[in-house]
């Protein structure tokens, strides 16, 4: 007799679909690669909570770590402003809530020039995933009533914090008027999410192109994530002949803001930015709405 084997675990969100068999759509104005610049602004609990680690920080409070990552909404973030302020390079601002009400002005800042605000829940001390669903539609809740009320608007993108989901965070994100998610890294082109309320579209989010396991988690140098960025943009380029493409990449203030990283990276968007008329240059809430209107 055979032994009963369970079926498989599925998330049931999206069908299989081969890129190649894919029909093939334009970005606007005839661009075939979408790149956008996802820069997250975070805060975190002092002595407790979840937080990236530049060295071990041997217990709680762990000074070493909280104010290397608060080094980057007091330094970091403003250097990268600059630098995209220099290059003529449009952002989304994927900021915790309590950013909003923690760091004044900083938000702001980056809105000021036409950026694209982009819900990353409260703080980045705390996943979604860890909490019932009543707990986690009361955090999407809170967060999205912090941003109407500082920041003047509600976003229609979302991240979770540590790209954190439950199973029901897709529905509970359609639920309160969302319109797209940048937590999966499982295509590059947009998807449609099935919900049980209807859908919701997905968002290409790196987790190569991103400084966090990049940098802090496999040591890449700050000099080796340039290049990385370079070779990415390079080779989608070419690919993006045959189909739609989005290149995203993903930075935190508090690791790319650093000298030693930011300079090297300036050049790798200096050279993005230097195929402008090439690619089309923009967020991932305009990557979202286009792609709505011309995914089957």
């Amino acid at each position: 007799m055979l032994a009963q084997v369970d079926s498989p675990a599925r998330h049931g969100r999206y069908a299989w679909s081969p890129l190649p068999d894919r029909p093939v759509w334009d970005w606007p104005d005839g661009k075939r690669l979408a790149v956008y610049i996802g820069t997250n602004l975070e805060v975190f609990d002092f002595g407790r909570g979840r937080g990236a680690e530049l060295a071990p920080g041997g217990g709680d409070p762990d000074v070493l770590n909280y104010s290397w990552r608060d080094w980057g909404n007091r330094v970091g973030a403003w250097r990268l402003l600059e630098t995209l302020d220099a290059l003529g390079l449009p952002t989304s601002v994927i900021a915790n809530s309590r950013v909003l009400e923690e760091c004044p002005g900083l938000v702001e800042a980056f809105l000021a020039r036409g950026d694209e605000l982009v819900g990353h829940g409260r703080t980045n001390a705390e996943r979604q995933a860890d909490l019932s669903e009543d707990d986690e539609r009361a955090l999407i809740a809170e967060a999205t009533a912090v941003y109407a009320d500082r920041a003047g608007r509600r976003p229609a993108g979302w991240l979770g914090p540590w790209i954190s989901q439950s199973h029901v965070t897709p529905d509970l994100l359609d639920e309160a008027g969302y319109d797209y998610l940048l937590d999966w890294a499982h295509d590059d082109q947009p998807t449609w999410f099935a919900t049980r309320s209807g859908r919701i579209l997905s968002v290409p989010y790196p987790q190569e192109l991103n400084d966090i396991p990049a940098v802090v988690a496999r040591q890449v140098s700050g000099q080796g994530f340039a290049d990385m960025v370079v070779a990415t943009f390079d080779e989608l380029l070419e690919q993006s002949r045959s189909a739609p493409l989005v290149m995203g990449i993903a930075v935190h203030p508090y690791v790319v803001g650093h000298p030693h990283r930011l300079r090297p990276l300036r050049a790798a968007l200096a050279h993005v930015a230097a195929h402008r008329d090439d690619v089309w240059l923009t967020t991932a809430g305009a990557v979202a709405a286009h792609a709505a209107a011309v995914l089957p």
